[in-house]
């Protein structure tokens, strides 16, 4: 295989992974935008299935910015989620909610009223 040879598997089959990576945005797209009804969805796809160049490029062009706009809310709900979770596992989440954790802890027996009073005090200092 000379060189030239070699440089265009690489051109044709970095081409082919772009294409893999555009189809596959367009399709989670179409399963994402909530504004799409069923049958719309399911034209979308069969559409993508027959001429799917064609159809991808079609959908860029008439649906690229709302794509964008969604793609960012769900990086943005993801950032919130995780935020969220560390708070929860840090213990900084809402105050009553800690408080009545450590109140449950404390009607079991498995703290004392003053640990109860300490955490009480954590979770009013948040």
């Amino acid at each position: 295989m000379g060189f030239w040879d070699f440089f265009w598997l690489m051109l044709w089959g970095y081409i082919f992974i772009a294409y893999l990576m555009v189809l596959f945005q367009v399709i989670m797209d179409v399963f994402r935008d909530r504004t799409l009804k069923g049958w719309a969805r399911m034209v979308w796809l069969i559409a993508l299935f027959i001429a799917p160049p064609v159809t991808g490029l079609i959908y860029i062009i008439a649906r690229g910015r709302g794509m964008d706009e969604r793609r960012q809310q769900v990086a943005a709900d993801s950032r919130a989620a995780a935020e969220e979770y560390v708070r929860s596992v840090a213990g900084k989440a809402d105050p009553a909610e800690s408080i009545n954790k450590a109140k449950a802890l404390l009607d079991s027996g498995a703290i004392s009223a003053a640990e109860f009073d300490v955490l009480k005090a954590k979770a009013l200092a948040l």
